[in-house]
């Protein structure tokens, strides 16, 4: 078990090192997902919800136990090297080139500045939430938009970070990457339309998380109402009235037609096509239809309802009642409602909805003509 397996530096590794430090991070692993079920059914036996600074320092906590596995780790070193101190440790190079040299120094600097990254985040985060909660007219989607713009800033500039951290010249990295991003950007424009779409979507607020909006997905020549949950960099992702969620390209939502019901006016006018039998006395079902319509109570009585005989079509009267409505997420079902009370009515005062006929004719082979 003490036999060395191998060097990193100046430190030499044996099986009883690698299984301590496998099974410090084991032990952590199983003691974050103990911690985090055993609080959570903990919260929702007693109904007690936790956000803000609660929740963050809910998260910080579940974490602490990967940093007591990293000192645990360390520590387990001086088992097989007395004579190398841990400074000595840190300063040697495992990787020394004329223009990169990292040393385990650098790893664990790389390694603060990531969980560093996700503790100012979350701050961040957490005073988002405050000052949004103080405006109660502040909508969830400039939040979101805030939250996503704090996140990106702070990725890159612990990217930068990192960089310093260890020892790479960021002009040389950039210097090289140009090249490198004119060859990649004309193999993946739309990619970087997507991406750019993103921004457009976060920064403009046409479209905000939350949005009710009505678009045409070119498949079908029904339209897709949809919810916005989420605004990415290149996709977003909305829920359908059916309760799938689909990832569609930015470019969708910033290049196409896109009607936002929950921008503008709340109300809308909508219409009903309904075919009657010829004959008909027009004027009752005009009143029938009024008196569907106005019974339903998602309907705006100050607004009137309109009923139009739109044509004389090939199987009876092909009419139209138009209400106004809220532009609601149910709106169909509201329609199917009105559907039922308009068939109601119409089986009530015998007022019958054709369906199309046809008559076959056969001519036979002697020139005779038999219906």
């Amino acid at each position: 078990m003490l036999e060395t397996q191998f060097t990193l530096g100046l430190i030499k590794v044996c099986y009883l090192n690698i299984l301590i430090i496998a099974i410090s991070f084991f032990l952590a692993y199983v003691a974050k997902k103990i911690i985090y079920r055993s609080v959570k059914h903990y919260l929702t036996s007693a109904n007690i919800h936790l956000e803000g600074r609660k929740a963050t320092w809910l998260k910080l906590l579940s974490q602490s136990g990967f940093a007591l596995a990293a000192y645990v780790s360390v520590k387990c070193f001086n088992i097989n090297n007395e004579g190398v101190t841990f400074k000595e440790f840190l300063d040697n190079h495992f990787i020394d080139t004329p223009r990169i040299k990292v040393s385990f120094e650098n790893v664990i600097y790389v390694i603060l500045i990531i969980f560093g990254a996700r503790v100012v985040l979350n701050v961040i985060r957490l005073f988002i939430q405050r000052r949004f909660k103080r405006h109660k007219m502040s909508e969830i989607g400039t939040e979101y938009v805030y939250t996503q713009v704090a996140k990106y800033v702070i990725n890159v500039l612990a990217f930068f970070c990192i960089l310093v951290a260890l020892d790479v010249d960021a002009t040389l990295f950039l210097g090289g990457s140009a090249a490198l991003l004119v060859g990649l950007g004309l193999g993946l424009q739309d990619v970087f339309k997507d991406m750019f779409s993103g921004f457009v979507l976060l920064f403009e607020g046409s479209i905000r998380v939350g949005d009710v909006v009505e678009f045409n997905d070119g498949k079908s020549s029904e339209a897709i109402v949809a919810k916005i949950i989420r605004i990415n960099v290149r996709t977003t992702q909305i829920e359908t009235r059916d309760g799938n969620v689909l990832i569609v390209p930015n470019t969708k939502l910033t290049q196409e037609y896109i009607e936002n019901w929950s921008h503008g006016s709340t109300l809308s006018r909508f219409r009903l096509p309904v075919t009657v039998a010829y004959g008909s006395d027009t004027h009752l079902v005009s009143e029938l239809l009024k008196q569907a319509v106005l019974s339903h109570p998602k309907v705006h009585k100050t607004k009137g309802v309109d009923v139009r005989l739109n044509d004389f079509g090939e199987n009876g009267l092909q009419m139209e009642v138009m209400f106004w409505a809220d532009q609601s997420w149910d709106i169909n079902v509201y329609k199917s409602e009105i559907r039922f009370e308009i068939d109601r009515l119409f089986r009530h005062y015998k007022i019958s909805i054709p369906y199309p006929q046809r008559d076959m004719r056969i001519i036979q082979s002697s020139g005779e003509m038999k219906d």
